[in-house]
């Protein structure tokens, strides 16, 4: 427990605590001002702190003369695709590592962990020729499998952690009921593991919403890019340098995201912290 009993303490405490919020928002509240400039104050060579005159010409052109909506809607298919499909086997697998015991089982969870520990793009290099081997390159699906290659060996360790915290009482007496595992399963322990459920979609979608790297090199079509790659070539590239429309842009785009966790922010606290008291 910090003591804040001096006024030195205070003034530290404080002072520390203004810092940190500057390194946090100071970025989001130049995005927001950049995207209210228009070009010639952005490119002054003395930046300005708020915008002298007002426009909201960068977030009509966004919405208006951008592909802005399709690589919106390519995202959530893809993120939201990978983290359903990634929550669902980190369910089933974190379930069996923590409840059963067979012959392999600490060794297979550490093979699974043990890719967190490889470069993501050496691992492109191996998942490239493959894909294009079996003709998934330059599809949603090749893109949604790609990304479950990283999210699935934290989101399983994350359950399995929670489902170690399950009694084995509550297993046994639904046992004793005559219940089947699947039922156990699927009717007493999903309804009590909501918040670290909730908690391993969002990490899924969130990893693979903020990916550049596959997203750019597993896609190649403009009609088939994420928000990624779509932003980034659409408003900075080799003849193009619009700082105003790629903010505006930005924060079009983060805003029905940041709503939804927002939304669900007490699940994903819950989920994170579940498991910590015994």
């Amino acid at each position: 427990m910090f003591d804040l009993s001096s006024r030195t303490a205070k003034v530290v405490f404080f002072g520390t605590m203004c810092l940190i919020g500057f390194y946090m928002f100071f970025p989001l509240y130049w995005m927001i001002t950049s995207s209210l400039k228009d070009n010639a104050e952005l490119y002054r060579v003395v930046p300005t702190l708020y915008p002298h005159e007002i426009t909201l010409k960068n977030y009509w052109t966004a919405i208006s003369e951008s592909k802005l909506l399709t690589y919106l809607t390519n995202s959530l298919i893809t993120s939201g695709s990978s983290a359903l499909l990634n929550t669902i086997l980190a369910l089933y697998a974190g379930f069996s590592f923590a409840k059963y015991r067979y012959f392999g089982r600490q060794p297979v969870m550490l093979f699974m962990l043990s890719a967190q520990m490889f470069p993501f793009g050496l691992l492109l290099i191996s998942l490239y020729p493959l894909m294009t081997e079996v003709g998934l390159l330059d599809t949603r699906l090749g893109l949604i499998l790609s990304y479950i290659v990283f999210a699935l060996p934290v989101a399983t360790y994350m359950l399995y952690s929670y489902f170690s915290q399950v009694p084995d009482e509550l297993i046994d007496a639904a046992r004793a009921d005559g219940a089947s595992d699947f039922r156990i399963f699927h009717t007493i322990v999903i309804p009590i593991s909501i918040p670290p459920i909730v908690t391993v979609f969002l990490y899924s979608f969130m990893w693979s919403w903020n990916d550049l790297l596959y997203s750019m090199t597993v896609i190649v079509s403009d009609e088939k890019r994420t928000i990624g790659p779509g932003l980034l070539l659409t408003y900075l590239n080799e003849l193009n340098a619009d700082w105003g429309g790629a903010m505006a842009a930005s924060l079009l785009v983060s805003a029905p995201i940041v709503a939804a966790f927002m939304f669900l922010q007490r699940y994903f606290i819950q989920g994170v912290t579940a498991g910590a008291v015994k």
